[in-house]
């Protein structure tokens, strides 16, 4: 059996979980989510607990037991605590400023990037470097933060562009230069 499907979800006092045959819908304090199920899984809720099993050993349905009670486990998750995605803008004038329901963002193009900030997430511009991408839908900051990340990626040579808070970077040596041509 798949380690991780087997494992029961602790299910929070203030989180309401209603299961269908094709989804689950959790509710709770920062909002609601709906996490699918994929065929040949199901949940039962026992008590205070959310229990995920599957109809078969087959190798398909083991992979989705898993996946499952991971996006069940992240939904409950999310409406309890919500996710975060930090971010930092590093290199000589590069910077983000917040202005309604977007961000713009300045990364030394000719011209500004605006980055329209989409529903159900929020985005926090600190010290105009730094960067908080937060939701209840975990998959969703994943993918808000990978997209703002890509509009200006780490430059391997200078270490310039937009990274996440703690990736490290492996520096590369630029080119030798005029040292060693061979011209006297």
């Amino acid at each position: 059996m798949s380690r991780v499907g087997r494992k029961p979800i602790p299910i929070p006092k203030d989180v309401k979980v209603s299961v269908s045959a094709t989804s689950i819908s959790v509710q709770g304090p920062k909002g609601k989510l709906e996490s699918p199920v994929p065929t040949g899984i199901s949940f039962s809720v026992n008590g205070t607990e959310l229990v995920c099993a599957r109809k078969n050993d087959e190798r398909q349905q083991r992979a989705f037991h898993g996946l499952a009670r991971a996006l069940a486990q992240n939904a409950i998750k999310g409406v309890t605590e919500g996710f975060s995605k930090e971010l930092d803008i590093v290199g000589v004038g590069y910077r983000a400023n917040l202005e309604g329901s977007k961000v713009v963002f300045a990364l030394g193009y000719s011209h500004p990037i605006e980055f329209k900030i989409p529903e159900g997430i929020k985005i926090a511009v600190d010290k105009q470097t730094h960067i908080v991408v937060s939701g209840i839908d975990r998959q969703k900051v994943g993918q808000v933060a990978a997209e703002i990340r890509g509009l200006r990626k780490p430059d391997p040579y200078k270490q310039k562009g937009i990274r996440y808070v703690g990736e490290v970077l492996k520096k590369k040596a630029g080119k030798a230069g005029a040292t060693g041509s061979g011209a006297k």
